[in-house]
């Protein structure tokens, strides 16, 4: 079986593999080199898939003109010579064929604003027989000042595959995060029962800090909520971005520190326990939350430090929707059909719907999950947009998960790009797995049948959601394959077993039928 697997990640790898429309220049003047990012258009210029099988070029400096026309280039001064010219005045197509005619074999043009896609009109695709590629002017000042004495040059662009590590990493972080906060959920409502009935009954509807989803119209207006808030994100997202990131700071570090607690208790490490101020206090509860806040305090931060801050983002993140499992409970199926089937419309019409209505035709979800100011991340990989020059770092929301992709050979060219997830991917079924496995607890069903299958229901929804995600080149509403899949499946085995107006009730149904039952009583008391 692991062969199998193996084998069957392997061919989709090898054959997955995409010509991305970001290439390598390799620069050098015969004992050092360097290389910088370009901009090329896959379907208009071919490039090598390899250094080693790229061509040298000499390079010619002429970025003091725009090679709109022919005047004052000589007849061989380009010949068989790779020139850069700049950006402007004229469109690419014309700037490739007067540099093709004065016999250059490759123009590069160097930009001083973004870099976007190269294009023209489909009469001059055919007609430009050289590589054509945008770079940077400051990379071109760079490697001016690198390589003083002349430069020769080389073009390759090696296939990317879609297949990404990144991709089986989020994999492995969503399943990992939904089956631990499951759960944790179904532990602590085993040692709430286990408590005795005084603490059951001292909550109706939760125990303790927990809270409970029990009623539809709460379900209503907690969806409606939160599309209020999508909308309001959507237009005042500079003033809001630092009400949900300081937020954010306070909940991911009380979440960070119960999930410590939590650790600490199943490994047995002692509290340590002393008196300070007439209270008790534990010496491994105030280290812990000074792990936590000063986790949450070095993320807020350096934010935006994109080379290694997403691991603290994630670790974060995946606190908090480990707490958030465990903490907020949805009390029966019915519950949950009525609050994921309300987030699958939520979720397909702030992603595929919105697009019509919004000036830039991007959707709003998108638009508020990456910032108004993103673009690398947005595009579906037919166009790629770089900037020309240093940006400064834009604020984004800390709502997703992100994984930089390792096989984006040019990222530290061009850019880091990384794959993401929502969180509410991973806790809006997180919390139908929990309740199934607060029910296996109800039930005492063996082997926690229902919490197996919807955890691995959700990692097939996981695995569908990726692979429409490849083949569409778009990002999906994740939640549009796996509530299909945790709520198909964990109803199936529920109507298997016989127990579906059980596992429809949930933590009602035992209290709805001791009441039907002393109805019946006193009617036929009465009778």
């Amino acid at each position: 079986m692991a062969r199998t697997l193996t084998f069957i990640l392997c061919f989709v790898y090898v054959f997955s593999l995409v010509i991305s429309q970001e290439a390598v220049l390799h620069v050098s003047d015969g004992s050092s080199s360097k290389e910088y990012c370009l901009v090329y258009n896959s379907s208009w210029t071919n490039l090598s898939t390899s250094l080693s099988n790229a061509v040298e070029y000499q390079l010619v400096n002429m970025t003091s003109t725009f090679l709109c026309s022919a005047s004052g280039v000589g007849p061989t001064a380009l010949m068989g010579k790779a020139v850069v010219v700049m950006k402007g005045d004229c469109d690419f197509s014309q700037k490739a064929l007067i540099a093709q005619d004065l016999g250059a074999t490759v123009i590069l043009i160097a930009s001083k604003t973004t870099m976007l896609t190269p294009s023209a009109n489909e009469t001059d695709y055919g007609k430009v027989k050289i590589p054509l590629a945008l770079m940077r002017y400051r990379d071109l000042l760079d490697a001016q000042q690198t390589f003083p004495d002349g430069m020769s040059v080389r073009l390759y662009a090696p296939p990317v595959p879609l297949l990404d590590v990144s991709i089986l990493i989020m994999l492995f972080i969503s399943v990992f995060t939904v089956a631990m906060g499951a759960y944790w959920s179904g532990v602590s409502e085993r040692d709430r029962l286990s408590a005795g009935p005084a603490v059951v009954d001292s909550g109706e509807k939760g125990s303790g800090s927990d809270l409970s989803l029990y009623s539809p119209l709460k379900v209503v207006i907690f969806v409606a909520l939160m599309s209020a808030m999508l909308v309001l994100m959507y237009f005042f997202y500079k003033w809001l971005v630092y009400v949900i990131i300081a937020v954010f700071c306070l909940a991911s570090a009380t979440a960070l520190h119960s999930c410590l607690e939590a650790v600490m208790e199943s490994i047995g490490l002692a509290a340590c326990n002393f008196s300070c101020l007439g209270r008790a206090w534990s010496v491994r509860s105030l280290l812990l939350a000074a792990v936590s806040v000063s986790v949450a305090v070095v993320w807020g931060v350096y934010r935006n430090e994109d080379r290694w801050i997403w691991i603290l983002q994630d670790l974060l993140g995946i606190a908090f929707c480990l707490n958030f499992m465990k903490t907020i409970t949805v009390s029966n199926f019915k519950v949950c059909v009525i609050l994921l089937s309300l987030l699958v419309l939520y979720d397909v019409f702030f992603v595929f719907i919105t697009p019509f209505f919004t000036p830039d035709g991007e959707s709003i979800m998108v638009q508020v999950a990456l910032g108004p100011e993103s673009s690398g991340e947005k595009n579906g990989g037919n166009m790629v947009e770089v900037p020309a020059e240093p940006t400064a770092p834009y604020e984004k929301l800390p709502v997703v998960m992100r994984v930089p992709r390792f096989s984006a050979w040019a990222q530290n060219l061009c850019g880091m790009q990384f794959s993401i997830l929502g969180y509410g991917d991973i806790i809006v079924p997180g919390l139908l797995v929990a309740y199934c496995h607060r029910f296996d607890v109800w039930t005492n069903s063996p082997r926690k049948i229902y919490f197996v299958t919807c955890t691995i229901a959700y990692f097939f929804g996981m695995v569908v959601t990726f692979v429409v995600m490849i083949w569409s080149k778009m990002g999906q509403p994740a939640l549009l394959y796996l509530v299909p899949f945790t709520l198909l499946s964990s109803a199936m085995v529920a109507w298997r077993r016989k127990e579906m107006r059980q596992f429809w009730n949930g933590s009602t149904y035992e209290m709805e039928h001791q009441d039907m039952a002393v109805e019946e009583e006193n009617a036929d008391f009465h009778k």
